[in-house]
C-alpha cells in the first residue's frame, strides 16, 4: 500500500473531491507535509490535533470532522438556499481537508509526547500550511482558506467557502473541555 492510499485510509473524505486534479494535489500536499514532518499516515490517527489543551481526539478525526461539517454545511445551503449561495464545493472540501496540513511541522514527539516544534514555535500552521499547500500548485482559493482559518486570518475579508471552514473548525475545538 502506497503512501497515497494510507492517507486515504485515515482521511477518506479526500475522495469526495470530484476534481481528480485537485484531489491529487491534495493528497500531494499531505505527503509531502508527512515526510517534511517526520510522520507516517498512522501518526495523523494518535497525535492530538491540538496542543492549546488536553484533548483525546486526533488529528485525522479532528479534519475528518472539520471536513464533514462542511460539507453538512454545503449540501444544507444547496438545499434550502437553492443556488442562491454559489459554494465550489470541491475548493471547499480541499480547503476542509487541508486547513491544518502544516500542524505535520509545526508539532514532533519526543518519548510520546507532542510538543511544538523550533519550526512551529516561529511559524503557525497556518503559514506553512499555506506553503506546503503551494509548493503543490493548489489554487489561490484553497490557499485562502488554509490562510484564513485561524486568528490569523480575522484583519482580512474571507470567502464564503473560508468563513464555512473557520467556523466550522472552532465548531470542532471551542466546545472540547480541556
Amino acid at each position: 500500500m502506497g503512501v497515497r492510499d494510507e492517507i486515504r485510509k485515515f482521511l477518506p473524505e479526500v475522495d469526495l473531491i470530484q476534481d481528480k486534479a485537485l484531489r491529487d494535489k491534495v493528497l500531494a500536499t499531505w505527503e509531502e507535509g508527512l515526510r517534511r514532518g517526520g510522520w507516517t499516515p498512522k501518526d495523523i490517527a494518535r497525535m492530538p490535533f491540538t496542543l492549546l489543551k488536553p484533548v483525546k481526539i486526533s488529528f485525522a478525526d479532528h479534519v475528518r470532522s472539520v471536513t464533514k461539517v462542511c460539507l453538512a454545511v454545503a449540501e444544507t445551503f444547496d438545499e434550502i438556499y437553492k443556488g442562491a449561495l454559489k459554494l465550489d464545493r470541491d475548493i471547499l472540501l480541499a480547503g476542509a481537508l487541508l486547513h491544518d496540513v502544516g500542524k505535520l511541522l509545526e508539532v514532533t514527539e519526543t518519548g510520546g509526547t507532542f510538543k511544538k516544534t523550533k519550526e512551529g514555535s516561529l511559524v503557525r500552521h497556518p503559514f506553512s500550511g499555506l506553503a506546503l499547500a503551494d509548493a503543490q500548485g493548489l489554487p489561490a482559493e484553497v490557499l485562502h482558506i488554509i490562510a484564513t482559518h485561524s486568528k490569523e486570518g480575522d484583519p482580512y475579508k474571507r470567502t464564503a467557502e473560508a468563513i464555512i471552514l473557520h467556523y466550522a473548525d472552532f465548531m470542532n475545538f471551542d466546545p472540547l473541555e480541556g
